[in-house]
């Protein structure tokens, strides 16, 4: 129940319907003061999005431990009770990739690595070459045993650099362009392959690696709910027809759908948090051991969930169950490992 001030004025401002008490009986809108605080607007969206009371967090609860009870309820006619599918999946979507974007996993894991592990300089850091080391060891500043450490590591270091680079044997556009129209038919590429080379030398020649691998990141996690959230509809008309058309309508496989990549997204976010958590600490073989347990039971829940879910919404024999949810699982890794690949290239085309 909102807690705002209400109007004197019993008139309401939507449609000028007398209000005898806190909302408009002709159109449901509450009679309160139209200027508000900044807080006031984003409680007051807060709430609007999860209701903010007891049906969020049974909503939540039913999403989580209880496969397809909340779709059942839904379908049953007790939407008051819970949150709307729709809702409930874009709230879960927007909180989930948000704080993914805000809480990086990555330099959580650099800061560990850097702890267990020795970081050589590159060679334009530390500008050093062989001739200058030989001239110190001439001099008598450096050993001979102390100049053949150093090579080693200079050479150690410019082969971690050449791994790096990546350039698939063509060190630029012009080299790639005069192999292509000068070159034999044997060292000649395809029309397919000399785009992607193209593109791949242009990336390269206006980024780094590490520029590279933040661009990709970004704007990987910055599309994947758009990609989750058109992918959807595909997923149930799968189930619509892995199932009785009369029975079963379009619009009852897409409600379980919305609860279903809801319960996903949650559990990725919680084991998301669940790992950054334990980076915080020393790794210890007890900790290890913890976490690794958590992200199993995690992980047997996310694969396990669909099979009960699938069962008890459909109401099918177990056996019969089981064959169809896992024909189901299949075809949808099938086609979501080939949107994935087509995803990432058209990531990768966008990379500037």
């Amino acid at each position: 129940m909102s807690k705002e001030k209400l109007r004197k004025d019993k008139t309401c401002l939507n449609c000028n319907h007398a209000v005898i008490e806190r909302f408009c009986p002709n159109c449901g809108q509450e009679n309160t003061k139209t200027s508000k605080s900044f807080h006031n607007l984003f409680v007051h969206f807060f709430e609007d999005l999860t209701h903010y009371d007891n049906a969020f967090w049974r909503t939540i609860f039913y999403l989580f431990f209880k496969p397809a009870a909340l779709t059942i309820a839904y379908l049953s006619g007790k939407r008051l009770s819970f949150l709307a599918p729709i809702r409930l999946y874009i709230f879960i979507s927007f909180i989930t990739f948000l704080l993914i974007s805000l809480f990086p996993l990555d330099s959580a894991v650099k800061s560990e690595t850097k702890k267990d592990q020795v970081i050589v300089p590159s060679l334009d850091s530390l500008h050093i070459e062989e001739k200058s080391v030989d001239g110190l060891t001439k001099v008598g500043i450096l050993s001979q045993k102390n100049n053949d450490t150093i090579k080693k590591i200079l050479q150690q270091t410019e082969e971690i650099d050449k791994k790096e680079v990546a350039d698939f044997g063509y060190k630029s556009i012009n080299e790639l362009d005069s192999i292509q129209k000068n070159g034999t038919e044997k060292v000649k590429v395809t029309s397919t392959e000399y785009w992607f080379l193209k593109k791949w030398l242009a990336v390269k020649e206006e980024n780094t690696n590490e520029e590279i691998i933040e661009k990709f990141s970004d704007s990987f996690t910055n599309n994947l709910p758009k990609v989750l959230f058109m992918y959807m509809p595909v997923f149930a008309l799968i189930l619509w027809l892995f199932h009785h058309k009369k029975k079963w309508v379009y619009f009852d496989n897409g409600i379980f759908t919305l609860h279903y990549f809801s319960f996903l997204l949650l559990l990725i976010l919680i084991l998301f948090f669940i790992n950054k958590f334990f980076l915080l600490f020393d790794s210890t073989p007890i900790l290890e051991w913890i976490h690794f347990s958590i992200k199993a039971v995690g992980t047997f829940w996310m694969i396990y969930y669909f099979f009960p879910a699938h069962r008890r919404f459909y109401k099918e024999k177990i056996m019969i169950s089981l064959f169809k949810s896992s024909a189901i699982i299949i075809i949808n890794l099938l086609i979501i490992t080939v949107l994935v690949v087509l995803f990432a290239l058209y990531t990768y085309i966008n990379i500037h």
